[in-house]
C-alpha cells in the first residue's frame, strides 16, 4: 500500500521563509581579496593578486618577466614577490576557509526525515516525520556575526602577511645589493693585497726587505683570498634568499641586480607622534581587537545556550490501517540534568580574557617595536652619515697625500698598499653603515604598519637604485 505526504499551506509558507533565510549569506565576488588588495595599493603602491586560474598565471608570468628583463629595484623586488611568494598566495587561502565558515553559519540546517512501514496481523503502519534542529535557527543570527567578525579579521591579518612579505622582500634585496658590492670591494682589497705579496717577494729575493715584513704582506695576502670567497658565498646565500622570497625559478633566478646600494638620503625627514600612528595603521592591533569582539559574542552565544542546546521540532504524518491518518508534531528537548553548561561558560570566559591580554600585549610590544625601530633608524642614519662626510673623505685626503710622498719618494709602496687597503676598507665600511639604514627604515616602516607617515614620504628624497655608495667614487684611489 502506498501513502503520499503532503504538506498544508501553512508547512508551505514557513519552508519557503526558511528557503529565503536560508539564502541571504552567500559568497562574496571578492573573496574578501580586496582588503589586501586596497592594503598593497595604499600603503604600498604595489599590486597584489589572488592566483586561481590558468589566466591569473598566465598574467603573473608576464607581469614578472617585464620586471626582470631590467635590472632589479627594490620597488620591482616587492612587486615581483606580491606576484610570486607561493607562502603568501598559501596565505591567502584562509580567506576561503573563513568565508566558507561565515557562508555556512548564515545557513539554516539540514532537516531530518523519518520514515518507518511496519506491517501484521493484517495491520499496516507508516510513519513519516520531518525535523529541524530549532536552537540552530534561533541562534544563527548571532552565529552569523560572530563568524562575519571572524571574516573580517583573517582579511586584516591576510593584509598584514602581504606586508610582511614586502618588507621581507625588501631585507632580502638590501642584504644581496650590499653582498655584490662587498664582493667588488673585498676583491679590491685581495687585489691590493696580491701586489702587495708579488713585490715583497722580489724584494726579499733582492734582499731589499726584512723576513717579517716579507711574512706579513704574504700573511695578509692569504687572509684576502679567504675573505673574498666568504664574500662571494656570502653573496650566494643572499642572492638565493632573496629568490626565495620572489617566487623565483628557472630561468628567472638569472635577474640582475644593480651594483650598488640606493644613496643615503640628503636628509632625514623628522618623524613624531610614531606610537599613535602605528596604534592606528597596524594590522595585527586591529585583527587583535577584531578577535576580542569575535570572542566576546561567543561568550554571548554559550551563555544563550548554556541550557538548552539542542531543540528539535518535527511534523509527523503517520498512517496505520486501523487508526487512518495522524498528524502532529514532536519536541525533542535535552534535559539538562548531568551538564548545566558551567563549563563551556567557563571556558568562553576563560578564552575571553586570554583575548583581551593578547590585544593588551600586541599594543605593548608594538610601542616597544616602534621605539626600538626608531631609535636604529636614527642612529643608523647617523653613522652612515658621518662615513659618508667625514670618514670616507678624510680617508681619500689621507689617500692622496700619501701618493704625493710617494711620487716625493717619502713613503714606500708598502705605505701606499697599505694605505689603499685602509681606504678601500672605510669604503666597505660606509656600504655595511648604508646596508644597516635601509634594513632600519625597513624595519620602522613594518613597526608603523607597512609605512612611514604620509608627510615623511613626502618630505623624504627619491633613493635612486644606481648611484655611487662612495660620495667621492674614491674607490682604492
Amino acid at each position: 500500500m502506498m501513502r503520499h505526504f503532503f504538506l498544508n499551506g501553512r508547512a508551505i509558507a514557513a519552508a519557503t521563509a526558511l528557503a529565503f533565510l536560508a539564502g541571504c549569506t552567500t559568497f562574496s565576488r571578492d573573496g574578501g581579496f580586496n582588503t589586501v588588495s586596497t592594503v598593497a595599493s595604499e600603503r604600498l603602491g604595489k599590486d597584489a593578486v589572488l592566483v586561481k586560474t590558468d589566466e591569473d598565471r598566465e598574467t603573473v608570468a608576464k607581469r614578472t618577466q617585464e620586471l626582470l628583463s631590467k635590472p632589479l629595484s627594490m620597488d620591482d623586488a616587492v612587486q615581483i614577490a606580491l606576484l610570486n611568494n607561493r607562502g603568501l598566495q598559501a596565505s591567502y587561502g584562509e580567506l576561503g576557509i573563513s568565508e566558507a565558515d561565515l557562508v555556512q553559519a548564515g545557513r539554516l540546517p539540514n532537516p531530518g526525515f523519518m520514515f518507518s512501514r511496519t506491517q501484521g496481523n493484517g495491520s499496516l503502519s507508516i510513519n513519516r516525520t520531518f525535523t529541524l534542529g530549532l536552537m540552530s535557527v534561533l541562534t544563527m543570527p548571532l552565529a552569523t556575526r560572530i563568524e562575519s567578525r571572524r571574516f573580517e579579521q583573517t582579511k586584516l591579518l591576510a593584509a598584514d602577511a602581504m606586508l610582511k612579505v614586502a618588507a621581507d622582500s625588501r631585507r632580502a634585496y638590501i642584504n644581496a645589493v650590499a653582498a655584490g658590492q662587498s664582493v667588488a670591494y673585498t676583491g679590491q682589497v685581495k687585489d691590493s693585497a696580491e701586489a702587495g705579496a708579488e713585490l715583497a717577494q722580489r724584494m726579499q729575493q733582492a734582499g731589499n726587505v726584512s723576513k717579517l715584513d716579507y711574512a706579513r704582506e704574504q700573511a695578509f695576502y692569504a687572509d684576502a683570498v679567504a675573505q673574498v670567497a666568504k664574500a662571494r658565498q656570502q653573496s650566494v646565500s643572499a642572492r638565493e634568499k632573496l629568490t626565495r622570497t620572489m617566487g623565483l625559478w628557472g630561468a628567472q633566478t638569472q635577474y640582475v641586480l644593480p651594483e650598488r646600494l640606493p644613496d643615503l638620503p640628503k636628509t632625514r625627514p623628522e618623524l613624531n607622534d610614531l606610537e599613535s600612528f602605528a596604534m592606528l595603521n597596524r594590522l595585527d592591533i586591529q585583527a587583535a581587537k577584531l578577535q576580542t569582539q569575535r570572542v566576546a559574542s561567543s561568550l554571548g552565544l554559550s551563555k544563550v545556550t548554556r541550557v538548552i542546546n539542542a531543540v528539535d521540532v518535527g511534523y509527523q504524518n503517520n498512517f496505520t490501517t486501523s487508526d487512518g491518518h495522524q498528524q502532529g508534531y514532536q519536541i525533542g528537548v535535552e534535559i539538562p540534568l548531568f551538564d548545566w553548561g558551567s563549563a563551556k561558560v567557563a571556558r568562553s570566559e576563560a578564552i575571553y580574557m586570554q583575548s583581551v591580554n593578547r590585544v593588551a600585549e600586541t599594543a605593548i610590544n608594538a610601542r616597544s617595536e616602534v621605539r626600538e625601530s626608531y631609535s636604529a633608524y636614527v642612529t643608523d642614519y647617523d653613522v652612515a652619515k658621518h662615513y659618508r662626510d667625514d670618514v670616507v673623505p678624510i680617508r681619500k685626503a689621507i689617500s692622496d697625500e700619501m701618493l704625493l710622498r710617494y711620487n716625493g719618494m717619502l713613503a714606500s709602496a708598502f705605505d701606499l698598499l697599505a694605505d689603499s687597503r685602509d681606504q678601500v676598507g672605510a669604503v666597505n665600511s660606509y656600504i655595511d653603515a648604508l646596508k644597516e639604514y635601509w634594513l632600519a627604515e625597513t624595519d620602522l616602516q613594518q613597526a608603523l604598519g607597512g609605512r612611514l607617515p604620509p608627510l615623511a614620504m613626502a618630505s623624504a628624497p627619491s633613493a635612486p637604485t644606481t648611484q655611487a655608495a662612495s660620495p667621492n667614487d674614491s674607490e682604492g684611489e
